[in-house]
C-alpha cells in the first residue's frame, strides 16, 4: 500500500498552495480568534478530503481557482462541525490534542464553529459559486440528519442493515462524496460526470466507515487508538449489528443487554468484543468493505488513465487498508 505522501505526489504544488490558501481564508481581525484558527490549522489531520477534490478536478477536466476555493469550502464547514462535535460530546481531545472547547471552553468554541461556517459561506457567495455550496450544503444537511438518526437508534438499539447503511451515508459518506462532487464541478464538468463522481465518493466513504468501525473491534496495541469506543456510546457497528441479526434469542437479549446497561465496564465491553470475533462478525464487514471498494472502482472505468486516475484509485485503497 502506498503511503499519502506517495499518493499526494501528482497534486503536491495545488496542495502546497492550498495550504496558503486555506490558511488565508481563516483569517481575522480579532486577535482570539487569530490565535484559535492558527491553532486549529496547526492540528490538520490527514488532509484526505482536500486530496479528493483536487484529484477529482484534476481527473475532471483540471484544477481550477474554484477547486481552491472548493477545498477551503469543505474544511471549513467541515471544520465547524468538528469544533460543535467536540462541545456537544463534551470531548477534550481531537486527533491527541486538546480540543477548542478544552482550551476556550464552550461559548467560544460555539463562536469559533460559527465563524468557519460564515467564512465557508462568505467564500462561496462572493465567488458566485453557487454550485459548489449547493453541493457541500447538502452534505451537512446529511450529516447532521445522520448523526441525529444514531442518536435515535442508541436509544432503543433497533438498527438493521438498511438503518446503519442510512446512518453512515448521510454521516460520513456524504462529505466524501460531496468532495469528489466539487472536484468536478469545479473543473467545469457536466452533470453526469459529476454525478458519477458523487457516487463514487458515497461509495468510497460507506468503505471507510466500515473499515473505521472495524478498529473498534481490533487490538489497542495495533492500530493506536482504544477499542470498544462505539460499544460504550451504544452505536451499532455493521460487525455488531450481523452478530446479533444471527444470534438466538437469549444470546442477543444478553449482548443488547451489556450495550445497554453495563457499557463501561471494561470486562463486559471485552465480552462484546469476543461475541463479535468468535461469530464471524469481522470476516462479514470486511467482504462489505471489500465489495463497496469495488464498487467505488467500477465508477472510474469511463475515466482516461492517468496519474491523476491511478492516484485516486491508491487513495481509494488506503481508506480500506490503513491501520488507524
Amino acid at each position: 500500500m502506498k503511503t499519502l505522501d506517495e499518493i499526494k505526489k501528482p497534486i503536491n504544488q495545488e496542495m502546497e498552495l492550498f495550504e496558503k490558501k486555506f490558511r488565508f481564508s481563516m483569517k481575522s481581525s480579532v486577535p482570539l480568534l487569530d490565535r484559535i484558527t492558527t491553532y486549529i490549522v496547526k492540528r490538520k489531520g490527514k488532509q484526505m478530503r482536500p486530496m479528493f477534490v483536487f484529484l477529482s478536478a484534476a481527473m475532471c477536466g483540471g484544477i481550477t481557482e474554484a477547486t481552491y476555493r472548493g477545498a477551503a469550502l469543505i474544511e471549513l464547514l467541515h471544520t465547524a462541525t468538528l469544533v460543535h462535535d467536540d462541545v456537544v460530546d463534551d470531548s477534550n481531545e481531537r486527533r491527541g490534542f486538546f480540543s477548542v472547547n478544552a482550551l476556550w471552553k464552550n461559548k467560544i468554541a460555539v463562536l469559533v464553529g460559527d465563524y468557519l461556517l460564515s467564512r465557508g459561506l462568505l467564500l462561496s457567495v462572493e465567488n458566485n459559486d453557487f454550485e459548489l455550496l449547493r453541493i457541500v450544503s447538502q452534505a451537512v444537511k446529511k450529516m447532521s440528519e445522520g448523526e441525529l438518526l444514531q442518536i435515535e437508534k442508541a436509544r432503543k438499539l433497533d438498527v438493521d442493515e438498511p438503518v446503519y447503511y442510512e446512518i453512515i451515508t448521510n454521516k460520513t459518506a456524504s462529505l466524501i462524496a460531496s468532495c469528489c462532487a466539487v472536484g468536478a464541478a469545479s473543473a467545469g464538468a457536466d452533470k453526469e460526470v459529476i454525478e458519477k463522481m458523487r457516487v463514487f465518493g458515497e461509495l468510497v466513504g460507506i468503505a471507510f466507515q466500515i473499515k473505521d468501525d472495524l478498529f473498534d473491534f481490533g487490538s489497542e496495541g495495533k492500530i493506536g487508538k482504544p477499542t470498544g469506543i462505539d460499544i460504550k456510546e451504544s452505536k451499532m457497528t455493521l460487525p455488531l449489528i450481523y452478530c446479533l441479526n444471527n444470534a438466538d434469542k437469549s444470546q442477543r437479549r444478553h449482548i443488547i443487554n451489556i450495550i445497554k446497561n453495563h457499557n463501561t465496564e471494561e470486562k463486559k465491553v471485552a465480552e462484546v468484543i469476543a461475541f463479535v470475533h468468535a461469530n464471524g462478525g469481522i470476516n462479514y464487514a470486511v467482504n462489505r468493505m471489500k465489495e463497496y471498494r469495488e464498487k467505488a472502482y467500477n465508477c472510474l472505468t469511463d475515466f482516461e488513465e492517468s496519474i491523476y486516475h491511478h492516484s485516486i484509485k491508491e487513495l481509494v485503497n488506503y481508506t480500506t487498508e490503513r491501520e488507524h
